[in-house]
């Protein structure tokens, strides 16, 4: 099985990417399913491995991805000086911080476009701190579409064989309901299909959600769904694509859980996220700690691959030793699938 290999990006270094980034590559079956480069500052990366407590673990500095070794027990580090430790405060929004994330994740995408990595997974940023540092944008999903120049996205999140896709993400919930549109609902349509088939479901099933509490009523609570959605699905459903609703959001969840859909498309950004953070986190009371932090945020619509944590930088504990992995672990295995799909189209016949 071809192992592709993934730019890794290291997060806001006063957060949890670089130590939950040095717990996930301290997995030996890693390496059994791809070749992971770690693009960041080896400063940070060096005082990862101290916080997350794998001193074993050997830090391999590199200025091209073809100079990795790409072997268990050794990260490799697309080495870009960007930090300066004596003034790093761990947990804490730094202008520093974010250039150095931003950085990372633009180099990123410049070796994903130039084709020398086969796909990218990102780790938590903080939007208050690229944007402290002079670089404006509402996130990850903002960012791929400029240097990408992609204009027709969408951010899907999956945690197993719940998968969501989005309408709207980072704006006002008045200006999300102002965004459901035909031409965009349909969008939407064709990129969750187009997601499921690169995933190797053959004929997939995309749910779509009402905006409305029970999508409406026959518009006694709302029009968006006479108006805009329904006319988007009919025009999905003359193109070929399997798509159904709209569902009232209050059941299309636990619907698509029990295996009626494949994808859901969600009018706007909450009305995704919250139940697959409530599948994905698990927090232990008596423990007093996260369980689990699972899930998996992808760029959909993309000329790359982009997948990521699901959570954010963790700043209440950054530097502790307790972050939590498993959402990194979760992107890597979805970039891994998509990279592997994208190389089967890619061969001759």
């Amino acid at each position: 099985m071809y192992r592709p290999l993934l730019g890794i990006t290291m997060g806001d270094p006063a957060g949890c990417g670089p130590e939950i980034a040095v717990k996930a590559l301290a997995d030996s079956r890693v390496y059994e399913r791809c070749r992971p480069l770690l693009i960041g500052d080896v400063k940070v990366m060096s005082d990862a491995l101290r916080i997350a407590r794998h001193p074993e673990v050997k830090i391999n500095a590199v200025s091209s991805p073809r100079d990795g070794k790409y072997e268990f027990g050794t990260i490799d580090v697309y080495a870009l000086d960007l930090v300066d430790m004596d003034s790093l405060v761990y947990g804490k929004v730094q202008s520093q911080a974010g250039e150095a994330a931003f950085q990372c994740v633009k180099k990123a995408i410049e070796l994903a476009m130039s084709r020398d990595i086969d796909a990218t997974v990102t780790n938590p940023i903080s939007k208050e701190a690229i944007n402290l540092a002079g670089h404006h944008y509402s996130g990850h999903t903002e960012i791929y579409a400029e240097f990408t120049r992609t204009r027709k996205y969408t951010m899907m999140l999956a945690h197993d064989d719940l998968r969501v896709v989005h309408v709207s993400t980072h704006v006002s919930l008045r200006e999300a309901c102002e965004r459901v549109k035909r031409e965009r609902v349909l969008d939407v349509i064709r990129i969750a299909d187009k997601a499921c088939k690169d995933l190797g479901i053959e004929k997939p099933r995309v749910g779509v959600a009402g905006l409305n509490p029970h999508a409406g009523e026959n518009g006694m609570f709302g029009c968006e769904e006479i108006e805009e959605i329904i006319p988007a699905i009919e025009s999905a459903r003359a193109e070929g694509i399997d798509a159904i609703g709209p569902v009232p959001p209050d059941t299309v969840f636990s619907k698509a859980l029990g295996g009626w859909y494949d994808m859901v498309v969600c009018m706007y950004h909450d009305q995704g996220h919250i139940p697959l953070k409530v599948v994905g986190f698990v927090y232990d009371r008596g423990k007093k700690m996260w369980n689990a932090v699972a899930g998996v945020n992808v760029t959909l619509g993309l000329p790359i691959i982009r997948a990521s944590v699901d959570h954010g930088t963790a700043f209440g504990h950054a530097g502790t030793g307790v972050a939590n992995e498993l959402s990194l672990v979760n992107a890597i295995d979805y970039a891994v699938r998509l990279a592997q799909a994208k190389r089967r189209w890619e061969e001759p016949s």
